[in-house]
């Protein structure tokens, strides 16, 4: 089966053709960084505009690319949440479309669900296993059952790990995006520079939950609290500092639910999944006896791809959507409420 699965959630117009759920046949990505740069953070208004001028010949572009014509799609995947609704919508109404001119089955998918499902396309772990998905918008930690059996176990309650980093990169005037440049930058830092604070929430009832607005303020407004008083106060040191911070949160959750939960593989999605640091963390994981996966480096961030590789896994249970279905901009399966 040949799906074609559209992503325009956010900034990236992707599509891509995916055989069987694992065959990634093409994945087109036509970002819009270098447009949302001057503004330092994406413009819905913009975003959506673009997604409108560039779907018809990134879907086409993704069919030839895959060597096969409209005839040769079976069925058409597309994100209808959650995401900025603008750019949603020229993703969805495309997608109907086209579904509906080629006569193909139509379905829509959470792209949330799908990052946490995109390594599965190129490294299957067996279930159950614990999902951590950090991205932008979202920081989720869960138990995956099966690929739409997900538990939430702990999300973050203010800002996301993707979030702090763009703001914190935006302050300082680093360069956009935010989680790119502190990467490249935290290569040449003294992470020990700054010892800045992880936030302690101290509740009994939310033990894998995560704050980063502290971190994000300690970093922004109170650099010389937590300065050694020796180091250069680069953005290397900065980044370097930020960065092990942010992640070594995350990792105390992480190594927290496993334990409770005793499962012995972890799989790791979405945009922050890129992160040198958090991948080189998790990989060191394995020599404790646990199965690590995460996508490559393309499959991280938002494409059509992921889309298709879960699309397949519904339509092959008989899942279908109608030409009825609308886009979310948010979604609360993956928002706990706090406290």
């Amino acid at each position: 089966m040949n799906v074609l699965g559209i992503e325009t959630s956010c900034d990236e117009c992707s599509a891509a053709v995916v055989r069987d759920g694992r065959e990634i046949l093409s994945n087109v990505i036509a970002t819009q960084i270098e447009l949302h740069k001057p503004y330092e953070g994406v413009v819905p208004e913009l975003a959506s505009r673009l997604h409108t001028e560039w779907i018809a010949q990134v879907v086409q572009s993704a069919i030839a690319k895959a060597g096969l014509t409209n005839d040769d799609i079976d069925a058409v995947a597309v994100t209808n949440r959650p995401g900025l609704l603008g750019s949603l919508l020229v993703g969805l109404n495309f997608a109907k479309g086209f579904a509906a001119t080629l006569n193909v089955p139509f379905i829509t998918i959470d792209h949330i669900r799908a990052h946490l499902y995109a390594s599965q396309i190129e490294h299957p772990l067996e279930y159950p296993y614990l999902g951590v998905l950090v991205s932008g918008g979202h920081t989720v930690i869960c138990r995956v059952e099966g690929y739409d059996q997900i538990e939430v176990l702990g999300t973050t309650i203010d800002d996301a790990i993707g979030e702090a980093f763009d703001k914190v990169a935006k302050h300082y005037g680093l360069g956009y995006p935010g989680g790119v440049v502190i990467d490249r930058l935290s290569k040449n830092g003294n992470p020990n520079a700054f010892l800045f604070p992880g936030a302690g929430l101290n509740k009994g009832d939310h033990p894998y939950d995560i704050s980063y607005s502290g971190l994000k303020t300690a970093v922004i407004n109170q650099l010389d609290k937590f300065w050694d008083g020796e180091s250069e106060k680069s953005p290397e040191n900065i980044s370097a500092s930020f960065q092990r911070t942010a992640v070594g949160m995350l990792l105390k959750r992480v190594r927290l639910a496993l334990d409770d939960t005793k499962l012995v593989r972890i799989s790791a999605g979405g945009g922050v999944a890129a992160n040198s640091l958090l991948r080189s963390e998790l990989k060191n994981m394995e020599k404790g006896g646990f199965e690590v996966s995460f996508p490559s480096l393309k499959l991280c961030t938002d494409n059509g791809a992921m889309i298709a590789g879960l699309a397949y896994r519904y339509l092959s249970d008989g899942v279908r959507s109608g030409f009825d279905e609308t886009a979310s901009a948010r979604v609360s399966a993956f928002k706990k409420n706090y406290p």
